[in-house]
């Protein structure tokens, strides 16, 4: 099989230098979510003003709680896929793939179509400052539209990772993340052919980017016959396996509580911020994406032990579990 084929073997090989080069590329997507957020907000704080910096702070903040509500299902689909690779049971990798992606896909939707009708009160019950209230509202529905393409995008990423490829996953997030930066000041402005947005050019930009990766990295991996895409017969493992759901489900959840907690926690520090005002809150919205970049080498491991670890579970590898749990403590305390 050609090598380009075969999914990652995280199963052998020294465990730290697989660790390590396993990681490298998720710290890679993960430091570019953060620079396309940080990168966005100076676009919107020069060209928009206090008020619209205020909005998307806000309106990112009630995103990461949606993305935090299905990552635990993500998260649960990743080390199952994880386990069959490192098993070599690549058609139990597919149902998995196949129940995950269309439960996940049509959670998504049920949040974007509730959140578009139910956004004045999301904002409301946030307190945004009046003056941000119809930016907020304007940019916050544009995200909901995305939000399918975005959980998408991510899912397909965890799934790869899961099955020990991190270096594709960063390329298609490299590629949302410019097509984000480029488009967002001539979405804003209007410059060129492109019309004048405002606001709701940012978000515009976000779908834009999101939508485009996802539908590029669904054809390159059709394209060399990744081993867990479905094609053919394989297309009926899309309908969800009641069985295999309970699991992906009963796993996932606990993990999608603990994003809820910290979701549920910063949006009532944002309510408590928008209450001093658009300034006020816009200065802690740029902080708070600061504040980002700091955690993003623990995340990085985290992830890469996840996909390590259920790999050598999967082949019987109990052995060098407990020393790839090592070797990332070591990673995250030096």
């Amino acid at each position: 099989m050609p090598a380009r084929r075969r999914t990652g073997d995280l199963t052998s090989g020294p465990i730290p230098r697989t660790l390590l080069l396993f990681a490298l590329p998720v710290l890679g997507s993960n430091v570019l979510q953060s620079l396309n957020g940080s990168v966005n907000a100076v676009w919107v704080g020069r060209f928009l003003g206090e008020s619209a910096l205020t909005a998307t702070s806000n309106a990112n903040l009630v995103l990461f709680l949606i993305l935090g509500t299905v990552f635990g299902i993500g998260m649960a689909a990743t080390i199952l896929v994880a386990q069959s690779v490192g098993a070599r049971d690549l058609p139990e990798a597919r149902r998995i793939v196949g129940t995950s992606a269309t439960f996940f896909f049509l959670v998504s939707v049920v949040f974007a179509v509730c959140g578009w009708i139910w956004v004045d009160a999301i904002l409301g019950a946030l307190g945004t400052p009046a003056d941000a209230l119809p930016l907020a509202r304007s940019y916050l529905r544009i995200i909901f539209v995305a939000v399918p393409m975005m959980n998408l995008l991510s899912f397909v990423m965890t799934v790869l990772r899961g099955a020990g490829d991190s270096r594709t996953p960063f390329i298609f997030m490299a590629l949302a993340v410019v097509l984000d930066i480029v488009l967002n000041p001539l979405l804003i402005r209007g410059i060129g052919p492109f019309p004048e947005l405002g606001i709701a050019g940012s978000a515009t930009s976000t779908l834009i980017g999101q939508t485009l990766s996802v539908i590029a990295i669904l054809v390159v991996l059709y394209a060399r016959k990744h081993p867990l895409r479905l094609a053919g017969t394989n297309l009926a493992l899309l309908r969800p396996d009641p069985a295999l759901l309970r699991i992906v489900v009963f796993k996932g959840v606990p993990m999608g509580l603990q994003m809820i907690v910290i979701s549920a926690a910063a949006l009532t520090v944002m309510g408590i911020v928008n209450s001093y005002g658009s300034q006020v809150a816009a200065a802690y919205g740029i902080a708070a994406q600061l504040w980002t970049y700091i955690q993003m080498p623990a995340l990085a491991i985290g992830a890469a032990v996840s996909s390590m670890a259920a790999q050598n579970v999967g082949a019987g590898r109990w052995d060098r579990i407990g020393r790839v749990a090592a070797s990332a403590s070591a990673s995250t305390s030096s």
